[in-house]
């Protein structure tokens, strides 16, 4: 899956770009709120970055589970921590309020499946 371990090491050079730009760029635009909102986009998808450079290294998951459990983690990185940035950088957040909430539904998902993964995947080991 060297796609998805690609993709991640953007995500994660993306990821240091906005923390620093939050940190030196923002600090003097955004509210105490806003950067805090920031902040924790940027929090979030480093979380994210690692998670999909651990499940595409490990070899516990077949292709095809790495390929769910990354489009997901990807697509969840994508609207949670993009629509925080988006609104941070002045969105409205009323145009766009629902996708950060979907995003980390989609989030969550990846990790039950990641879990399910691992319970479906050590129980064919037991036996």
């Amino acid at each position: 899956m060297n796609k998805y371990l690609a993709i991640s090491a953007f995500l994660g050079a993306i990821t240091i770009v906005l923390g620093a730009f939050g940190a030196h760029a923002l600090k003097d635009i955004l509210s105490a709120n806003q950067l805090t909102s920031f902040e924790t986009a940027v929090r979030y998808q480093m979380y994210h970055v690692i998670v999909l450079l651990f499940v595409n290294i490990y070899n516990g998951f077949s292709e095809k589970q790495k390929h769910r459990i990354s489009t997901l983690f990807i697509i969840g990185i994508l609207f949670f921590s993009g629509s925080i940035y988006a609104i941070t950088l002045g969105v409205s957040a009323k145009a766009i309020w629902f996708i950060t909430p979907f995003g980390g539904l989609i989030l969550i998902l990846g990790w039950l499946l990641m879990g399910m993964y691992f319970f479906i995947n050590n129980k064919n080991v037991i036996k």
